[in-house]
């Protein structure tokens, strides 16, 4: 993963009288939504697959329009109740709630300083009764919220425990089981609720079988690639219950071009 792109520090220093934590405050989106996260090297920080995962939640999905063709719709829908399982500072739920995309969001992160930042963060940016922090681990909080997403997003942890050395206080954020994150999304998707991810590319099909076991299958595919001549570095898949078939694989979005960000990016990172 790669260091969040357009997030400049405005300020640092403690998180405030509210929290234990200190946290710098940095500014996404030209500096439309705050969010307050862990110190350098002092616990995990949001990077641009939390802001890629949430603009691709929110982009229009496209529907047929006559046999073999299909177009985007001009508007997608927000989503009445979002769950972000493994949600950190809250990075995704706000951006979704930034976009549009949903009308309010339960943030669900087990490690204490994460879940006290996201509250602090629902709040700096008004948001505090759109928003909801559950602290608990995904598997306890889905089996207690059964069905209530219309939309669940997750960036899940891309190291599988006992492979890969992550730092002790980024453990919980960097190093986690696959299965257990999508398990979890099935149990607290409703019927029709999309459920979207962000992964690393080189284990597309562990993310694809891992979804298919709990009769989740892939509608939307995107893959992210750093530079134009550069293997795919993550892919945003989404999935919904039912019938498999019917995927839309987009064409790829890259990161950078010879000039620096691509114009794609350059929109998202100002959006």
């Amino acid at each position: 993963m790669v260091a969040c792109a357009g997030m400049a520090t405005v300020s640092g220093g403690a998180l405030g009288e509210s929290s234990p934590f200190e946290a710098t405050q940095d500014a996404l989106f030209g500096g439309s939504l705050v969010l307050f996260q862990p110190l350098r090297g002092a616990g995990y920080r949001t990077n641009v697959d939390a802001l890629l995962l949430a603009w691709f939640a929110a982009t229009p999905a496209p529907v047929p329009v006559e046999p073999g063709v299909r177009q985007l719709r001009s508007v997608h829908p927000p989503a009445s109740t979002a769950f972000d399982l493994g949600a950190g500072v809250g990075a995704v739920g706000l951006a979704l709630l930034r976009f549009g995309a949903a009308r309010r969001v339960v943030l669900v992160e087990i490690d204490e300083q994460p879940a006290a930042m996201a509250r602090r963060n629902l709040d700096a940016n008004g948001w505090a009764d759109r928003g909801e922090v559950v602290r608990g681990d995904v598997r306890d909080v889905a089996r207690s919220r059964r069905g209530e997403a219309s939309l669940v997003v997750c960036n899940p942890p891309y190291t599988t425990p006992g492979r890969g050395q992550v730092r002790p206080a980024e453990s919980l954020a960097r190093s986690g089981e696959l299965g257990r994150f999508v398990h979890a999304a099935r149990q607290v998707a409703g019927k029709r609720a999309r459920v979207c991810f962000v992964y690393r590319a080189q284990e597309l099909g562990a993310l694809l079988a891992n979804l298919a076991d709990e009769g989740l299958h892939a509608k939307r595919m995107r893959f992210v690639h750093a530079a134009p001549e550069a293997p795919a570095r993550v892919v945003l898949v989404e999935a919904q219950a039912g019938r498999p078939g019917g995927l839309f694989v987009y064409p790829p979005l890259v990161e950078r071009d010879a000039h620096g960000y691509s114009p794609e990016m350059e929109s998202l990172l100002a959006r």
